[in-house]
């Protein structure tokens, strides 16, 4: 009985059993934690310890860090745990930001995982990584823009930077934002070497941009929403900053069975259909135009969409 009760009252505390349902996703380290849950290290650690201690979580020591999941099938903690979160109503407000916090934690350890990032450093991205055609994908990107006087643009998930380079010549100014402070330093690095003044980037989360409404003339996520949690709120927030006839491109994959892209690079999606993306951006209050497919061992498509109402949206594309 005192083991019960002891699990218990660890449980029945708003941040412990946000910690458990992060820990019924797969194990995380300390930093990580505080990294999903905006809290200090010593106040989580206190939390990961009494949680431990109650048998509700399993610790592994691993060099420096220590990592916290739920402990094996079976024991008490383990189905207390899973009873509990059974009760939890899957869209609370908490744990639905924590899920999309922890998508971008996960997808981030995976890329920092690869071989080809340790390799490559700011030259890295995810396309090359997994041997897709980025070239090819670059100039149908270029294909679809305006050669000049594309005005004000926004990156969603720089990475290391590189679309802002390649449409430097064409912008007044670029944004790029990322979750991933790792990243900025690479993307910083590389617009230094390039001498882009007018490029710049900045950390931000993509569900709440500190941005805004209607402040760019061109968004682009490029090889982001197969690791959103909420791809819908994510097109949303980008569609707020886009003005009034501005142009959302979204370069990402066509549905794919590549159970590798799912583990190594921690996708939450694999890939989107055409008729799922178009309802997508519909929604987002978004016109959009048919793809652009580019073949590979993966198939990639571009979506593109203006911030215009359904009627004058045709007048808009034959103007342009």
């Amino acid at each position: 009985m005192e083991a019960l009760l002891a699990a218990l009252r660890a449980i029945a505390e708003p941040t412990r059993l946000r910690i458990l349902a992060l820990a019924a996703r797969g194990p995380f380290c300390v930093t990580e934690f505080t990294e999903i849950l905006g809290q200090s290290q010593p106040r989580l650690s206190r939390h990961l310890r009494l949680l431990h201690e109650a048998g509700l979580l399993e610790r592994l020591r691993e060099g420096a860090n220590a990592w916290y999941g739920l402990p094996e099938a079976g024991s008490l903690g383990a189905s207390l745990a899973q009873a509990v979160l059974a009760h939890v109503a899957a869209d609370d407000p908490s744990l639905a930001g924590d899920a999309r916090q922890a998508a971008r934690v996960l997808a981030e350890r995976a890329r920092i995982a690869t071989e080809t990032f340790r390799r490559a450093g700011a030259e890295w991205d995810e396309m090359r990584a997994l041997g897709l055609p980025a070239e090819a994908v670059e100039r149908a990107v270029l294909d679809l823009l305006p050669g000049s006087g594309v005005g004000r643009l926004l990156d969603i998930g720089t990475g290391t930077g590189r679309l802002l380079e390649l449409l430097a010549p064409r912008i007044t100014g670029g944004l790029g934002i990322d979750a991933s402070r790792a990243m900025l330093a690479l993307a910083r690095a590389r617009l230094a070497r390039a001498g882009l003044a007018h490029c710049t980037v900045r950390f931000a989360d993509m569900y709440r941009l500190p941005l805004p409404d209607r402040g760019f003339d061109t968004v682009v996520l490029q090889m982001v929403l197969h690791h959103a949690e909420a791809p819908a709120e994510a097109l949303a927030e980008a569609a707020r900053v886009l003005r009034p006839g501005g142009r959302l491109l979204v370069i990402d994959l066509a549905p794919h069975q590549n159970a590798e892209c799912l583990h190594r690079l921690a996708h939450r999606w694999p890939g989107f259909a055409d008729a799922a993306m178009r309802r997508l951006l519909e929604e987002a209050e978004l016109t959009p135009a048919p793809p652009v497919v580019v073949a590979g061992p993966l198939e990639v498509r571009i979506w593109s969409a203006l911030h215009a109402p359904a009627a004058v949206a045709p007048v808009i594309a034959r103007a342009q």
